[in-house]
């Protein structure tokens, strides 16, 4: 027998069908939306603004998917959390709260480790174990809304512009465990659900998708109405060099990638945010550089470079920041390619780029 159906795997419009199927009210439909999405209820029991009948009508059959905390963990300069999220049967999954200027960032997981396997990354040394639901990744987003809410109620300044932008979930980012593209049905159902504008109401443009070159999901990204942000996990410019840092590059060549790539950006008129992990002495000399300008050349795009953040499993280490301001250069004077270098929150507790183990 199947359990309770989690009511984080609803969209407004399947709850609004299940609510007329039981011949109630609309207006109990919208309230239960806003239980979830705004009163970050965690279970069908704490949403006093729905009817008792309601309740009881509803804890029949469905729950709200809340994912205990495990272990909780705050950087040293109060910008980030990161929690370990359990899920049902054991695994666990890692969500971060990432504070910068005038927003708050979740960056979520899409699965409990990967299968992708590159080599400077703990979730791909650890292996993978399972792909999320679609509601345990909205669950994860919830958590965050839940934690901003509860701080946003006790620093009791409703008034306050820099509170009220610390309020709200602002962006998400699919960066965190797991490959999305590998997880495609789950992760496009979430960001449904993300985009809603009476519940998380975040859209398209604040919601980012990274992907280590995924090309068949690339090309049905590309055909969604409302695509989301892209980012590829680049870090090599050769074939050869690109396939030892990222094993996926041996099923999906740098050509068939870069194609794919050209394709979404026809096909969205988005541009691409191609990540580049520097590493020193690998791949952040200038011909590295010139390889990368040469590789994009054409093309919609903007490069993230990344210092490489220390794990367990990789011996390399990061640029140093001149030659992430040489590799700038190069790119913007050489090329005309824009690029950042990643602001680093949450380094100290393992809760940026590449870090997250779950564990």
């Amino acid at each position: 027998m199947s359990g309770p159906i989690d009511l984080y795997t609803l969209t407004r419009g399947e709850v609004a069908a299940l609510f007329a199927g039981w011949d109630l009210s609309p207006k109990h439909a919208a309230r239960l939306w806003r239980e979830l999405y705004w009163e970050c209820a965690e279970s069908v029991a704490a949403m006093t603004g729905l009817p008792a009948r309601v309740r009881d009508r509803l804890a029949a059959g469905y729950e709200v998917g809340f994912l205990p905390v495990a272990r909780e963990t705050h950087s040293s300069d109060g910008f980030t959390r990161k929690t370990l999220l359990r899920l049902a049967g054991g695994p666990v999954i890692e969500t971060v709260l990432m504070r910068f200027r005038g927003r708050v960032t979740a960056c979520v997981s899409s699965q409990a480790g990967c299968a992708m396997g590159c080599v400077f990354c703990a979730t791909g040394q650890a292996g993978f174990e399972r792909h999320l639901t679609a509601g345990e990744i909205v669950a994860q987003a919830v958590h965050v809304q839940r934690i901003l809410r509860r701080l946003f109620l006790e620093a009791g300044r409703p008034g306050d512009p820099e509170s009220l932008a610390q309020s709200r979930l602002r962006n998400i980012v699919l960066m965190g465990m797991g490959e999305p593209l590998h997880n495609y049905d789950a992760v496009m159902a979430a960001v449904e659900i993300f985009r809603d504008t009476s519940g998380l109401s975040l859209g398209s443009d604040r919601i980012t998708l990274s992907t280590v070159g995924v090309v068949p999901g690339i090309l049905r990204l590309a055909r969604e109405p409302n695509p989301v942000h892209l980012a590829v996990s680049l870090h090599a410019a050769t074939q050869e060099a690109r396939a030892a840092l990222v094993p996926a590059a041996k099923k999906w060549p740098l050509d068939e990638l870069m194609a794919a790539c050209r394709t979404y950006s026809e096909q969205t008129g988005r541009r691409i945010f191609y990540e580049w992990t520097l590493i020193e002495g690998e791949n952040d000399r200038p011909e590295d550089a010139r390889a990368v300008g040469r590789l994009l050349r054409g093309l919609r795009g903007q490069v993230n470079l990344i210092p490489l953040n220390p794990t367990a499993g990789y011996a390399g280490a990061p640029s140093r920041s001149e030659a992430a301001r040489r590799f700038q250069r190069i790119l913007a004077d050489e090329f005309s390619l824009p690029s950042t270098v990643r602001q680093r929150r949450g380094i100290d507790i393992a809760a940026g780029c590449g870090q997250l183990a779950g564990a």
